[in-house]
């Protein structure tokens, strides 16, 4: 059984290691232009919203939460307290493929009444990307692709993680703009947890 465990633990080294080294190459084929091109739009919005399903959803909800404690107005679509967008707000959408319908539609609806799109995918050229006024293109394999010619992880795993690495670069690059404390950022941290 030690053996077994010890087998286990290298096997979850060279996992990590292997994440971390697809990382280091994503980043090397990454236009960190594209994340700057976001600083005026993030903060001339109104009102921000955040949308992705699944994993890329989840990854969506982290980069809400970093933009409210940096102040902003930031909203995860479909949540009951979401108001409606409108002109003037900005909508943030992730999704790998960029052919997600909800994703989609949610950005033709912004689009209609007058909002900004901002869309994270692997794919320039997809329907989200179209409807997008903004596009980070995150050169990481899509979660149909199995020939692990970009990534030996699963699925849109690299994707996502990527998604929340970049947002969080942003997130920092909207911080040392901004200029506050993290005391400051650290007074609108949930209290109620």
């Amino acid at each position: 059984m030690e053996t077994l465990d010890s087998d286990l633990a290298s096997i979850s080294e060279q996992a990590m290691t292997s994440i971390l080294h697809e990382h280091l190459e994503l980043m090397k084929h990454f236009d960190f232009e594209e994340l700057r091109n976001l600083v005026a739009p993030i903060t001339n919005a109104g009102s921000i919203f955040l949308i992705g399903m699944g994993r890329s959803g989840l990854m969506m909800q982290a980069a809400a939460m970093r933009l409210m404690h940096l102040g902003f107005d930031a909203y995860v679509v479909g949540e009951t307290t979401t108001p409606a967008i409108q002109e003037g707000d900005l909508l943030i959408a992730g999704s790998g493929s960029g052919t997600t319908a909800t994703v989609i539609r949610a950005a033709e609806t912004a689009k209609e009444v007058g909002a900004e799109v901002v869309s994270f995918t692997t794919d320039k050229t997809s329907k989200l990307a179209a409807l997008s006024r903004y596009v980070v293109h995150i050169p990481a394999a899509r979660k149909e692709a199995h020939n692990n010619t970009i990534s030996e992880q699963y699925a849109g795993s690299l994707f996502e993680q990527g998604l929340l690495l970049f947002f969080d670069a942003l997130i920092q690059t909207l911080w040392k703009v901004d200029g506050s404390s993290a005391e400051t950022l650290y007074k609108r941290h949930s209290n109620l947890e």
